[in-house]
C-alpha cells in the first residue's frame, strides 16, 4: 500500500466511499503485473484526483466536527499570523530602492504569513471554501449545511478579529521604524483603490488560487512550502485580494485615518469575500468535485 493510501485510510473520520477501493489505485488497474512490480508502480504514481479529493474531504469532516473554542483560537492565531505578510513586505519595500522590480521581490514577504498559517495547520477562511466543501457536496443535507455554516462563521470572524488587533498595533505603536510604517502605508492603499466590480474579480481571482493551493498539497510532500510561497506570490503581484490577509492591510488604513469604516466594508471587505467564496467554490471544490464524482460516489 502507497503511503498516500495509508495516510487515506488512517483518517479517523473518513467515510469510506461506497466505490471500489481499486478506483483510487492506479496500479490496480493493472492485474497483468506482479504484486512487486504494483507496489514499484504505487510508490512512483502521483496521487489521483479521486484520492486527492478523498483526502481533502477527509479532512474537511474533520474540520466541520471540530468545537467551537479550537475553531475560535486557531481562527484568531491564523489573523495574527497573517499581519506577518505585510509586515515583512514593508520591511523589504522599506530597505529596496525605488525601482520597478522592487515590488517584485518585496511582494515575497507577502508568502510568509501563508507559509505560518498553512504549514501550522491554523484556520484560514478561504482554505474553507474547498475543505468542508467537499463533505457538504457529498452528503448534500441540512446538517451539513448546518455544520458548513458553523464553520464558515467562526473562522471569518476570528480571522478578522486577529487582523484587526495585529493592524491596530502597527497603527499605534513604534515597534517599526518610520519608514516601515511608511511602507505600512504605501502597500495597503490597494486594498480600497478599485470599484467595486474590479475588486469582486480580484478576489475571485485569490479565491481560486487559494483554493486550487488548498488541492495541489496532498500530492506536494516535501514541496509543499513552494507551492504555497508559488501560489500565494502570485496572488501578491497580481493584486489580487484576499480578505483574510487584505484585511491587516484595510484595517490599517481604518486606524490610521487614510480610510474610514464606509471604505473597509464596501469597497474591501464585501466585494473580496464575496469574490474569494464564488472562486474557491464553484472553480475549485465544484469542478473537482465533478471530476471524480462517479468515482467517490460509486
Amino acid at each position: 500500500m502507497s503511503p498516500d493510501r495509508r495516510a487515506l485510510v488512517a483518517q479517523p473520520n473518513h467515510p469510506r466511499p461506497p466505490s471500489d477501493e481499486n478506483r483510487l489505485s492506479a496500479a490496480a488497474k493493472l492485474p497483468d503485473v506482479s504484486a512487486r512490480e504494483r507496489d514499484a508502480i504505487e510508490s512512483r504514481s502521483r496521487p489521483s484526483a479521486a484520492l486527492i479529493h478523498e483526502t481533502i474531504r477527509a479532512e474537511g469532516q474533520s474540520e466541520i466536527e471540530r468545537s467551537v473554542s479550537a475553531l475560535l483560537l486557531s481562527g484568531l492565531a491564523a489573523g495574527l499570523s497573517m499581519g506577518f505578510s505585510l509586515i515583512v513586505q514593508a520591511v523589504l519595500r522599506s530597505r529596496l530602492p525605488e525601482a520597478p522590480w522592487s515590488e517584485l521581490v518585496s511582494g515575497l514577504g507577502y508568502t510568509t504569513g501563508f507559509l505560518i498559517v498553512v504549514l501550522g495547520r491554523q484556520q484560514l477562511f478561504t482554505e474553507n471554501t474547498l475543505t468542508p466543501i467537499l463533505p457538504l457536496l457529498y452528503h448534500r443535507d441540512a446538517n451539513t449545511v448546518g455544520r458548513v455554516a458553523r464553520l464558515w462563521a467562526i473562522v471569518l470572524a476570528a480571522n478578522l478579529a486577529g487582523t484587526y488587533a495585529i493592524a491596530a498595533v502597527l497603527a499605534h505603536t513604534d515597534v517599526f521604524p518610520a519608514d516601515v510604517r511608511d511602507a505600512f502605508a504605501e502597500i495597503s492603499r490597494h486594498t480600497v483603490a478599485s470599484p467595486f466590480g474590479t475588486t469582486l474579480l480580484k478576489g475571485v481571482f485569490a479565491g481560486w488560487l487559494i483554493a486550487l493551493m488548498v488541492w495541489l498539497l496532498p500530492g506536494a510532500e516535501g514541496m509543499r512550502p513552494l507551492i504555497i510561497v508559488a501560489i500565494t506570490y502570485v496572488v501578491v503581484i497580481a493584486g489580487f485580494g484576499h480578505v483574510v490577509a487584505g484585511s491587516v492591510e484595510a484595517f490599517y488604513l481604518v486606524e490610521t485615518g487614510a480610510a474610514g469604516w464606509a471604505d473597509y466594508l464596501w469597497r474591501f471587505f464585501t466585494p473580496t469575500l464575496a469574490g474569494n467564496v464564488v472562486g474557491g467554490v464553484t472553480l475549485v471544490a465544484v469542478l473537482n468535485y465533478g471530476q471524480v464524482a462517479n468515482e467517490v460516489e460509486g
